[in-house]
């Protein structure tokens, strides 16, 4: 049993060294600034919540590689990035990936829904984390900030700062993570 256990983690080990220098080999454009980790990490279950008030956890999303991207409507290069997002979730969207958009500022979801009806945003989700809880826990320091976590749920790179989510080396980052094993 122990030979096992020994052989798992080491198995499991490689899998996320060979998975972080994949991503690495892929930072171009604007995803050089992506930071990849040779080892996973937890990501928080605190709450956030949807245009309606309802409360959601990252665990919902589970099995899916998932582009959470921390932004404010008083941001201007959020407000830059978020056509580029909702055209990232329009291309690959679906039940191997999604793009969780979770305003941190103190903006209401009018005024939300106001600003992605101006900008034209159909694909993405209106969440919020008014109170900070899981920005905190993620230890978000500015907008915007955007987190890659893998099917398994744990955070894999991060990118701070505004990018272009829809050129290629950025649908090539996420390629990478959805064609990984769960």
């Amino acid at each position: 049993m122990l030979r096992l256990i020994v052989l798992y983690t080491a198995l499991s080990l490689c899998a996320n060294a060979a998975a972080a220098a994949d991503l690495t080999a892929l930072k171009a454009g604007d995803m050089k600034k992506l930071v990849v980790y040779d080892q996973p990490l937890g990501t928080p279950e605190l709450p956030f919540r949807d245009a309606e008030g309802q409360e959601h956890r990252l665990a919902e999303f589970r099995g899916k590689v998932v582009l959470l991207n921390f932004w404010g409507v008083s941001c201007v290069p959020c407000r830059i990035e978020m056509p580029d997002l909702d055209a990232l979730q329009a291309a690959k969207g679906g039940k191997d990936f999604e793009v969780l958009t979770l305003a941190v500022d103190t903006s209401s979801q009018p005024v939300i829904g106001r600003f992605f009806d101006k900008a034209g945003i159909t694909h993405l989700p209106r969440y919020t984390d008014i109170r900070l809880g899981l920005a905190s826990a993620f230890g978000i320091m500015g907008q915007p900030s955007t987190v890659l976590i893998d099917r398994s749920g744990h955070e894999v790179a991060r990118l701070v700062g505004p990018a272009d989510w829809n050129a290629p080396e950025a649908h090539a980052v996420i390629d990478a993570l959805i064609a990984e094993a769960p």
